[in-house]
């Protein structure tokens, strides 16, 4: 990852962010399943595209980790979809509204994730044990969501408490904005609150999933490529399975099975080495599995 390859990458990402939302989607529409299964695939052939470049230009190995972390990445996020599904039928949020509302969430993810991950990368390099603690969590972390409770309660939220105290809003039916002009006074609107909730929500689930990427490499570049490749889906990814998700009845145990499968691979690795090409055959097959089983 060398300084000419992150400042390309990032505006290769910014200028695909731009054209999506300034051409794509200017305007706000519902979003139908013969759409998002064309922008899931265009994401998606993207990212395979990006994958290759690396395996083609650095090699197997880093290209099989790209490919490893992206698909964990991937996986994780199902069930930030189904999250998202809650929240917007929480806050009733209209079809037409709820891209948008990704476009700016998933924008913010773009940022805090890539803060995470910078800070992750620190402290990896002066406390190399931490690696250890991230093991165990993703081990504790597999077992919670074998009992996850998908519930939302954006009353509880700490950060939404703050916002619906301290910063202005108004009531009225703004449409897709996310701020209006009242009396000479610049006001929030319910959805910006969304927005609060969707970065919140996804700042947790970020916990779980770059750890993850972490345990099958440790290039800051992989690690940060593969979660925007995946993320930067999500909102396609989202309109095509949001409605099937509650089908998927054993994603979530396939999916803690992931986390405490990448969580043990960590605390063994001085021990016993796990091999990229073992953990992505492992990865994918729990979650064909689980969604098999579901149907």
């Amino acid at each position: 990852g060398t300084w000419t390859l992150w400042i390309i990458f990032n505006a290769v990402v910014a200028f695909l962010l731009i054209l999506d939302l300034g051409l794509f989607h200017r305007r706000a529409h519902v979003i139908a399943v013969r759409e998002a299964m064309l922008e899931s695939a265009a994401w998606g052939a993207l990212s395979a595209i990006f994958g290759l470049w690396i395996f083609a230009s650095h090699g197997r190995g880093p290209g099989l980790e790209f490919f490893t972390g992206y698909v964990i990445e991937l996986s994780l996020s199902t069930d930030n979809v189904f999250v998202f599904l809650l929240i917007f039928q929480y806050f009733r949020v209209h079809s037409r509204y709820q891209h948008r509302l990704l476009f700016w969430g998933i924008l913010g993810a773009l940022v805090l994730r890539g803060a995470m991950i910078a800070a992750g990368i620190v402290l990896i390099r002066r406390f190399e044990w931490i690696l250890y603690l991230f093991g165990a969590f993703l081990l504790y972390a597999g077992f919670k969501l074998f009992r996850a409770d998908h519930s939302i309660r954006p009353e509880k939220n700490p950060v939404v408490r703050w916002a619906e105290k301290f910063l202005p809003m108004t009531r009225t039916d703004a449409g897709a904005r996310l701020f209006v002009q009242e009396q000479g006074r610049w006001l929030a609107t319910p959805l910006f609150l969304v927005i609060i909730v969707l970065e919140t929500t996804d700042l947790l689930f970020a916990l779980d999933s770059i750890p993850a990427v972490f345990g099958v490499t440790r290039d800051p570049f992989l690690v940060y490529s593969s979660n925007i490749c995946a993320i930067l889906g999500l909102r396609a990814f989202y309109f095509l399975i949001a409605g099937l998700l509650p089908y998927f009845r054993y994603l979530d145990d396939g999916l803690a099975t992931v986390l405490m499968f990448i969580g043990a691979k960590m605390i063994v690795d001085p021990w016993v080495h796990i091999s990229t090409e073992l953990s992505l055959s492992v990865v994918g097959s729990v979650i064909v599995i689980s969604m098999l089983a579901s149907v």
